[in-house]
Parts: C-alpha cells; sequence; structure tokens
C-alpha cells in the first residue's frame, strides 16, 4: 500500500506549487490552529532581534509575527520557490521582513544569533532531525526560544484518517512527513538531544475547514482534490480508481457537513523549548 503523505522533495516542484495556489483555501483550513499559533507566539517573542521561520510557506506566521513584532527582523525560508512569491506578495508594505529560497538551517546559521524561531508545520520534513534542531540551537542566541506547531497522531486528524481508511492507504510512519512528529516521546527526545531546554507540548484540537459557502460540499471536494493525502491519492491512482476514490470523497465531505461548512476535526501539538 501507498503512503498517503507528501514527501520533502515535492515541495520544491509541484506540491509546492499547488500549494502556492491554493494557499487561501489553506491558510482557512488552519485558521482555527494559526490564532493559538500566535498567541503562543506572542506569549515569548522578544521585543527586538532577529526570527526565523522554518518552512513558511505562504508566510502567514511570518507576516503576523513581523507585524505584531516591528523591531524584530524576520526571515522566512521555504524549498517553493512558488510559495515565497505569494508571500512576498502578501508583506503589504512591511520593512522588517524578507524570504529567502532554501534550507533552513543554512539560513539560521547565516543570521545567528537568532533569537526566535516559529514555524506552522513546516518542521516534520528533515531527514535528521537531531542534526536540524542541534544547528537551530547552535545559531541561537543564549536566550532564544523556539514555536512550531506539527500534527498529532493520524488518527485524531479526520482528513487523513477518512481518506486513509477510503483508499487503504498505510498508516504514516516516522519517515519525513507531515506526521513524522506526532509522537510526543519522540520530539522530546528529538529536542532534548539537540540540547533545547525547558521543552513544553501543548496539545490543540481545532476544526479543519476544508469547505464553505452556499456548496461547501463541492468547495471542501475541489480543495481535497488538490492539497493534502486525498489529492496524492487520487493522483497516484490508475483510471478505473480514480472516480471511486473521488466519489467516496463527495460521501465523506457530505457526511462532514455543517450547514455551509465542511470540518474535519484534527489535532495537533504546539511545541515551546529555549536554548
Amino acid at each position: 500500500m501507498a503512503s498517503i503523505m507528501t514527501a520533502v522533495g515535492e515541495w520544491e516542484g509541484q506540491v509546492g506549487d499547488v500549494w502556492a495556489k491554493e494557499w487561501q483555501r489553506t491558510d482557512r483550513s488552519f485558521s482555527e490552529l494559526t490564532v493559538q499559533l500566535a498567541q503562543a507566539i506572542a506569549d515569548i517573542a522578544p521585543e527586538t532581534g532577529t526570527a526565523i521561520d522554518i518552512g513558511c510557506g505562504a508566510a502567514e506566521t511570518a507576516i503576523g509575527l513581523a507585524r505584531a513584532n516591528p523591531a524584530i527582523k524576520v526571515t522566512g525560508t521555504d524549498l517553493s520557490s512558488g510559495l515565497l512569491d505569494v508571500a512576498r506578495s502578501r508583506v503589504e508594505g512591511l520593512t522588517n521582513i524578507n524570504f529567502v529560497l532554501g534550507d533552513a538551517v543554512s539560513e539560521a546559521a547565516s543570521h545567528k544569533p537568532v533569537d526566535l524561531y516559529v514555524s506552522r508545520h513546516g518542521v516534520m520534513f528533515f531527514d535528521d532531525p537531531v542534526a536540524a534542531f542541534t544547528s537551530f540551537r547552535q545559531a541561537a542566541s543564549s536566550e532564544a526560544r523556539i514555536v512550531f506547531s506539527c500534527f498529532r497522531d493520524w488518527s485524531l486528524n479526520a482528513f487523513a484518517r477518512d481518506i486513509s481508511e477510503l483508499t487503504g492507504a498505510a498508516a504514516p510512519t516516522d519517515a519525513p512527513g507531515p506526521f513524522a512528529f506526532a509522537p510526543k516521546d519522540r520530539v522530546e527526545s528529538i529536542l532534548a538531544a539537540s540540547g533545547w531546554r525547558d521543552v513544553k507540548a501543548t496539545h490543540v484540537d481545532f476544526d479543519y475547514i476544508a469547505g464553505q459557502g452556499d456548496d461547501p460540499v463541492e468547495d471542501a471536494i475541489s480543495f481535497m482534490r488538490r492539497i493534502g493525502p486525498a489529492a496524492r491519492a487520487i493522483r497516484l491512482a490508475n483510471e478505473e480508481e480514480r472516480p471511486v476514490i473521488i466519489d467516496g470523497l463527495r460521501q465523506i465531505c457530505e457526511s462532514r457537513r455543517q450547514d455551509k461548512t465542511v470540518l474535519f476535526p484534527a489535532a495537533a501539538w504546539i511545541w515551546t523549548a529555549r536554548a
């Protein structure tokens, strides 16, 4: 059985380009989580200094940080040039933010000392996470903090679980991908081995908003055919399997409809630590 998850290299090409086109619906899907992540960042952000957004995507988190903290210099890093093009179009005259295409680890080293690292679901794709987080810590100032979100177990995230049940896809493993940081003890071990301290994990339950409007089911199907595990399953399916998956997706979205919204229960961690 094939995995339903996205591989890191795909962000540099097709997947990253699709996310760039779907950034508004993607931000919408994470909107409830984003509010809580932004508050966690605000609680510990320094008044001044240097911040890096790891895997910034279309930069909702980085832009929010830069707007709320004008004395902080924010750098967003990502592997997708398409997503960074979107990010640059959204800065609305902010002068304390810039974006860099490439590896967040290398960018951290060139900006040291870094006072704050943030990420909304961008840290789960490193081939060697201990080495990556060690590099982040080594580039950090003595009082630096890190704040990031990641998914909890895939079975608690209905948009992934329902599609896995539909397609018979294998459950995700610890390999780089969206659910690589789901096990709490694994992330604790990674951060401890990397030299981070005062590690804290807060569990967050939220509604993943897949569709809205007068026809939220069709909106959700359109979105999920392009973003996430359903999109991957459809892309990899043969001509006979594809319409069956799409019909099953429609039934799933109908079952998750609440008036003018299609909602999937979702679960995440928000992690904080100190250098």
